[in-house]
Order: structure tokens, then sequence, then C-alpha cells
């Protein structure tokens, strides 16, 4: 996976602009969690979308707190970790967190 690092409130809204065109997935990873250590790597080994069907970016929601309060504001999701958020034309069409976590489930969301 080729991820962007999601540092500021105003490259999410560069995310939520570009999903008009490309839809972009947010990774909310918490680097003190084994579990989302887990979550991470299950997602990297199974992945198999480019990156002209899908931006794929990563928050690590310790250094950057804020902008993980704000993906759930705007996204009106609770906040999990770890968690994903596929964002398409400017909304979340998928979240999941955990276990839950699949990359066959967002493949089936990409088309």
């Amino acid at each position: 996976m080729n991820w962007q690092h999601l540092e500021t409130v105003e490259q999410l809204d560069q995310i939520v602009q570009e999903s008009q065109v490309k839809p972009a997935l947010i990774l909310k990873h918490s680097t003190r969690c084994s579990i989302s250590s887990m979550a991470k790597s299950r997602l990297e080994r199974t992945w198999k979308a480019s990156d002209e069907e899908v931006s794929v970016w990563y928050l690590d929601l310790i250094a950057f707190r804020s902008v993980s309060n704000e993906i759930a504001e705007r996204f009106g999701v609770e906040h999990q970790s770890p968690q994903i958020l596929l964002i398409k034309d400017g909304v979340s069409v998928m979240d999941q967190s955990h276990n839950s976590i699949s990359s066959i489930e967002i493949a089936e969301q990409l088309v």
C-alpha cells in the first residue's frame, strides 16, 4: 500500500475534495495498540486495489488526535482505533474497526 500521511485538517479537506473523482481510504491507527498493528498488517497483506482506484491515507491518531477528532465529527462516526473510513463523493460510505476491517469488503465498495 502506498500510504500518504494524514497530518492536517487541510489534508482532510483535500481528501474530501479529491474523493469526488477517486475514493480515498483513511486508516486511523494507534501506534500504541497491538490490535491496531495487527489490523494494519492484515490490511496490507490482503490489499489488492491500485493507486489508480483509491488513494490510501494513514493517520497516526496519537500524534494527530485533533485530525482524528475532526474525522469523527465531519463524517459522523464514533471514534475507534483501529478504524478505516472509505470516502466517496465527500462522504464516508463505509467505516470498519478492529477485526471487522476487511480489504475484500473495501474492494466491493470500489466497484
